[in-house]
């Protein structure tokens, strides 16, 4: 050995391989560890097992993403593969440091039509960042449009683009179909089994490296909770280590040091935990019953505590007021509606979420929670909604920061996929919201990919718009690319809105009345409030309306008239394009029951004198 070259830390367990799945969005991630799940004999022949079991929240089965990294094991000859599915989307990536900080390598996961992605990019540029080396699976050999070969080059060039050292490029290549369980080192020759993809993991992965003889070191890098064993650890031992019933030092993030002692051992079997008595360097563990223990902290022995170094997160660049429900249909349909509620379940999200911040305002009933993008803060309201949470939110805003005496605002990498008969109209909607384009390639499909780069504010609301221009056929993805000097104003939305003048139910006679007006978001028998959003204005302006206008009856009319009325059926908003659409003097009241949209001052002769008025929140400032 040269002396110029570090000393290899020794193998810690040669039976054991910690490895991380990379993969963009719906490219089969998730699919591919059932069918290793299924394969390694995790599961009898007759049990029943739920597709997609990695994706254990409702959420994620419903959107089909991966939102919180999960751990899995599975045996295969003498070794345990420590398998862990990330996410595939930039907001979760505090899921993805975490995850990344845990593995040995990492398997490339790539869809054999759609090629390396923007959240590929960027999960991968943090593996090889780690120098972990990677194995690349092309997933969907199976799909007509499938290109492997061009895939294989484009894979090629993201390697080398992203500074790949030459080990990393020189990677293993496999073909599979995730949903048959199959792998072939030829994409001509089918495969029978997932056989080559475990031989190229044992091969290829290197086992974990640590001192099983040194004194105990373990990063906890994500938390979980049981109604019976509380708050769980869930992290790598990097050296030494741990059985049941040692004294152990627990290092804090803010460097002081707990005493506890190990209550309880669990490892991954499968989907399952299961009890050991004694765990050593290399191995991927849960210790439970330690309450005050977070994520970034590390376990040692009581003699040596020394703690490993903290993970470096990428910081947040979108902010959102979250408060309490103000309306006066308040309290009706949640469970938990005060203040204290609300701030105490955010404080919760903190523990287990290390990419949001939490900053408190002027007024004590709202809290500013600053996040990764409009998607992670949108599934966090989703899920709290689901716990039965009622609360009012407002339009994202950007996190803007002052370097060198000027303004600097996040910017983001847009790439776009749409028919060759969108292009223009794409075009000319990113540039009205300050973006250039830097790449255009057309792959002779009859579909463009068009690649922007776009201040973050710009994409506050445009994915509706993109998705209404494109009649749903355009696909976008987004991803943070630095810092910039402040690009100017963009215009906010061009409609206006249509807005209660007072309480009362929606009525089909007033509906009807009204869609010459615009478009309208409810149907009739709806309780509408004054200052309730009822629709969206044809005209920049907005207007107050009167929608619970009833017919006036006389002799000569029959009530029965009213069926002849023809509605246009309304346009209904979900969580996120109601977050979208709203402007800076409108909030969403999120319930377990219902999304409203609402003006922030209800009473109708009041909000003119009060349009004036900025909003209470403004873009977080930090000197660098």
């Amino acid at each position: 050995m040269s002396p110029h070259q570090k000393p290899q830390p020794p193998v810690a367990n040669p039976l054991r391989r910690n490895v991380a799945i990379i993969a963009h969005v719906d490219h089969g991630k998730t699919t591919l560890v059932d069918a290793l799940l299924h394969q390694s004999g995790t599961f009898r022949a007759h049990e029943r097992v739920a597709e997609r079991a990695m994706d254990s929240i409702d959420l994620e089965r419903e959107r089909g993403i991966t939102i919180l990294a999960k751990n899995t094991a599975v045996h295969y000859r003498d070794l345990l593969i420590n398998i862990v599915d990330t996410p595939g989307h930039a907001d979760f990536g505090g899921e993805v440091e975490r995850t990344l900080s845990m593995v040995d390598g990492v398997i490339l996961l790539v869809d054999a039509s759609e090629g390396p992605l923007p959240q590929t990019r960027f999960v991968l540029r943090k593996a090889l960042e780690r120098r972990l080396p990677p194995i690349v699976v092309i997933n969907k050999i199976d799909r007509i449009d499938a290109r492997p070969k061009e895939v294989l080059n484009e894979i090629y060039d993201l390697f080398i683009d992203l500074d790949a050292t030459e080990d990393q490029i020189g990677f293993p290549l496999l073909y599979t179909n995730a949903r048959t369980g199959t792998a072939t080192d030829d994409p001509e020759m089918p495969g029978a089994n997932l056989r080559p993809l475990f031989d190229a993991i044992v091969d290829h992965i290197p086992p974990p490296h640590g001192d099983p003889d040194a004194p105990l070191q373990m990063l906890v890098a994500s938390l979980d909770s049981s109604d019976y064993l509380g708050r769980i650890a869930i992290g790598r031992i990097f050296n030494g280590r741990v059985r049941m019933g040692d004294q152990v030092s627990i290092c804090k993030v803010d460097e002081t040091v707990q005493e506890t002692k190990v209550t309880k051992l669990l490892a991954f079997e499968g989907l399952r935990r299961v009890d050991i008595e004694e765990a050593a360097a290399g191995d991927i563990i849960c210790l439970a019953g330690i309450e005050s223990i977070t994520i970034g902290e590390t376990i040692t022995d009581p003699e040596h505590q020394v703690p490993i170094p903290a993970m470096a997160i990428d910081e947040p660049t979108v902010s959102m007021i979250f408060g309490v429900n103000t309306s006066p249909m308040a309290g009706r349909e949640g469970q938990y509606v005060t203040s204290r509620n609300l701030r105490d379940r955010l404080q919760r999200e903190l523990l287990g979420n290390v990419s949001i911040r939490l900053e408190d305002t002027e007024s004590p009933e709202q809290i500013n929670v600053i996040g990764r993008g409009e998607l992670q803060l949108s599934i966090l309201i989703e899920m709290m909604r689901r716990e039965g949470y009622e609360l009012q939110v407002s339009r994202p805003d950007i996190v803007t920061k002052e370097k060198n005496g000027h303004l600097v605002e996040p910017v983001e990498e847009l790439v776009i996929d749409v028919p060759e008969e969108f292009q223009g109209i794409v075009i000319a909607l990113v540039g009205g919201r300050r973006g250039t384009m830097t790449r255009m390639v057309n792959h002779g499909s009859g579909r463009v990919r068009l690649e922007f780069r776009m201040p973050a504010r710009g994409l506050i609301g445009f994915r509706s718009q993109f998705l209404t221009d494109t009649r749903g056929t355009g696909i976008m993805h987004h991803l943070f690319s630095g810092w910039e000097p402040w690009h100017g104003v963009i215009a906010a939305r061009s409609a206006g809105a249509l807005v209660a003048d007072r309480a009362g139910l929606a009525t089909s006679y007033a509906i009807y009345n009204l869609q010459e007006r615009g478009e309208i978001f409810l149907e009739p028998g709806t309780p509408v409030y004054e200052g309730m959003i009822v629709g969206e204005n044809a005209r920049p302006n907005d207007l107050d309306v009167n929608v619970t206008k009833e017919k006036k009856q006389t002799n000569i009319r029959a009530s029965t008239a009213d069926e002849a009325i023809r509605l246009i059926p309304p346009r209904k908003l979900g969580l996120e394009q109601a977050i979208e659409f709203i402007n800076d003097d409108e909030l969403v009241e999120v319930t377990p029951a219902n999304f409203r949209l609402r003006k922030k001052v209800l009473a109708s002769n009041l909000r003119p004198k009060k349009a004036e008025i900025p909003m209470a929140r403004t873009p977080t400032l930090t000197r660098l």
